[in-house]
């Protein structure tokens, strides 16, 4: 099976694997490498290993999407922001993210390549504005990974009975974290499907378990107060004001679910598993959600006082009110391996768009990038540079640095969601679209323009310059700045790489062939 690069961009003959009599697809050779100087070792050894299934590419993005991080990390901020009305935003960014999750299954059905966005956006306009959406991608999944070494860092500090760590205690037992959950990630995939397993354990006991106890034995706030409430709070300026920040930070909560086709070349059958995957993932994580933020969100004790901001962890105050210290520890503990979970598949995920990019000789250092582990087949230098960003990363003094991360985070993902879904919309609107052996069908138009709109609007709504979320001063503006500067040393990189027209990056036809490790799984 063939597929060819003219100028960058896919050929419309696209075989979808039912037809190839073959389980998927394995990575690439390029056959043009000899022609233009470019060593044949260059690029036999580029294969992953396809150890992975529907189930493991479901629990992996299950567990990015994560209902304790989409929950846990962004509630204590937004309920001292939105009040008890914040609920409502849950349910209107799970709509929007699951018409982009629809997207992403059409197009990952005719593109089941590593790298998810990049491969999207490269294939639906051209190389260019892939390495963009990779740039934003690899630098919000990267973000990511700082917040939730962070937020780790917390729930295990916490679950010891830290009473209030300094912010230089909680960075570095962030960065243990970050080195003990990226040596997980290159010892094998068999030791992160183990992990993966134990987490969603982790999850259903943590958020599922604790919202039913929560709602059937400590409800001290009525139903009513999801709408009531807020008005007494904020008055009229609620809906306008901090209900549309809410939505901001929960665009945080619903990211992830792309992993599965982050790792589409180590899923058998990836044009079908890899769809269904990205969509049912999200929608099972969207439901927990909504579930477990009801109950904790009517279990608050003294809304007042959170809005007030003297309870600076209403989490761990709800948690001690109803249950005890000794109970709530044992919850800090679930809430650990939430975490760790989500950061080793959101690694999973940021490592292998590097190494897609890598493969096809558009990052700095791709020769060291592109390498992988003789046995397991698995991108090491690609995980030891995500290990390094978020471990820098948490070093850095402001005074709301996990709002500013998570925003940070949500700027990046947004922006490379969006890029592929305007690439999408785009080649809809001429009429190109051709369907993969998962499709949307007829509706597939419409989706693809509502999505689109949706994510624009939310990026808007992220970058928004707010000293509730930010702080003041040059904070205020930290996303917009962030995006800026990104943007500007982005520009600029690929001017550099791109400095010869593209000739020394991949190009010409690339067969694809069968993997004969796919039994493995």
């Amino acid at each position: 099976m063939l597929i060819a690069y003219c100028s960058g961009r896919m050929r419309s003959d696209y075989i979808p694997a039912h037809l190839t009599g073959t389980d998927g697809w394995s990575p690439m050779t390029d056959n043009g490498a000899a022609a233009r100087g470019i060593p044949a070792d260059a690029d036999s050894s580029l294969t992953l290993k396809r150890g992975f299934t529907f189930r493991s590419a479901f629990s992996l993005a299950f567990a990015d999407v994560s209902p304790i991080v989409a929950l846990y990390t962004v509630f204590s901020i937004i309920v001292a922001l939105a009040g008890l009305g914040f609920w409502w935003a849950f349910p209107i960014v799970l709509g929007g993210q699951l018409l982009v999750a629809a997207v992403f299954g059409d197009v990952s059905s005719r593109w089941p390549l590593a790298g998810s966005v990049y491969q999207w956006a490269r294939y639906l306009v051209g190389p260019r504005y892939g390495w963009f959406t990779a740039w934003a991608y690899i630098w919000g999944l990267s973000i990511a990974l700082a917040a939730l070494a962070y937020g780790a860092a917390g729930f295990l500090l916490a679950a010891v009975g830290a009473g209030a760590p300094t912010h230089l205690t909680t960075s570095l037992v962030a960065v243990a974290l970050v080195i003990f959950a990226s040596g997980l990630n290159t010892a094998g995939r068999i030791f992160l499907k183990i992990f993966l397993g134990l987490s969603i354990a982790a999850e259903v006991i943590g958020s599922v378990g604790l919202g039913t106890l929560l709602l059937v034995r400590y409800q001290v706030n009525p139903i009513s107060a999801l709408v009531h409430g807020t008005a007494a709070a904020h008055g009229g300026s609620w809906l306008a004001g901090p209900f549309i920040a809410a939505i901001a930070v929960v665009g945080w909560s619903f990211l992830g679910f792309e992993s599965a086709g982050s790792i589409a070349e180590e899923v058998r059958d990836p044009a079908r598993n890899v769809p269904k995957a990205i969509f049912l993932a999200l929608l099972a994580v969207g439901a927990v959600v909504l579930y477990s933020g009801l109950a904790l969100d009517l279990a608050v004790p003294n809304i007042g006082a959170v809005l007030a901001g003297t309870v600076p962890d209403p989490i761990g105050a709800t948690l001690a009110a109803h249950l005890g210290s000794g109970a709530a520890r044992g919850f800090e503990i679930l809430f650990l391996l939430g975490f760790l979970a989500s950061f080793t598949a959101v690694q999973s995920a940021v490592s292998r768009c590097i190494w897609a990019n890598a493969r096809d000789r558009v990052l700095p250092g791709h020769r060291l990038l592109v390498r992988l582990t003789s046995k397991e087949r698995l991108p090491y230098n690609a995980i030891a540079v995500t290990a390094v960003i978020a471990a820098v990363l948490q070093f850095i003094s402001a005074t709301k640095l996990y709002t500013v991360l998570i925003n940070f985070t949500n700027a990046g993902f947004y922006t490379a969601f969006a890029l592929p879904v305007l690439g999408a919309a785009y080649i809809r609107l001429r009429g190109q679209w051709q369907a993969g052996p998962w499709s949307l069908g007829r509706v597939g138009n419409l989706i693809t323009y509502i999505a689109a709109i949706w994510l624009i609007a939310e990026i808007v709504n992220i970058a928004w310059p707010r000293a509730a979320l930010y702080g003041t001063g040059v904070l205020r503006w930290s996303v917009l700045l962030m995006m800026a500067i990104l943007g500007l040393a982005g520009a600029l990189l690929n001017l550099w790489v791109f400095r010869d027209g593209g000739a020394h990056t991949r190009q010409g036809e690339l067969v694809i062939t069968d993997d004969l490790q796919a039994a493995g799984a």
